[in-house]
């Protein structure tokens, strides 16, 4: 292999790779919190009360269950404490 294929290979190589890194740099925190399996399994049962018409996979299922925080069940509560102290972050607003 030539040093002309060899550069174009590493092009083609990173041209199939960029389009999975811009991804992974676009995920929002929203988006890593829905697919955390503690808080599916804490506050599935607070989702379905609170915001069953609200399609999981949207920012609007995050701003539902902002707004009904007052109202989460213990176990959601914990999930999203528990979910806190793994990722050093703050999932909900105090007030």
């Amino acid at each position: 292999m030539n040093v002309r294929d060899r550069l174009s290979a590493g092009r083609s190589a990173a041209l199939k790779v960029a389009p999975l890194a811009l991804l992974m740099l676009a995920a929002s925190p929203a988006q890593a919190q829905r697919e955390d399996q503690g808080l599916q399994l804490g506050c599935a049962n607070d989702y379905f009360r609170l915001c069953a018409g609200v399609d999981p996979n949207s920012d609007d299922a995050e701003r539902c269950m902002n707004r009904n925080r007052k109202r989460l069940s213990p176990e959601c509560r914990a999930a999203i404490g528990d979910y806190d102290r793994r990722t050093g972050s703050k999932s909900m607003p105090d007030n």
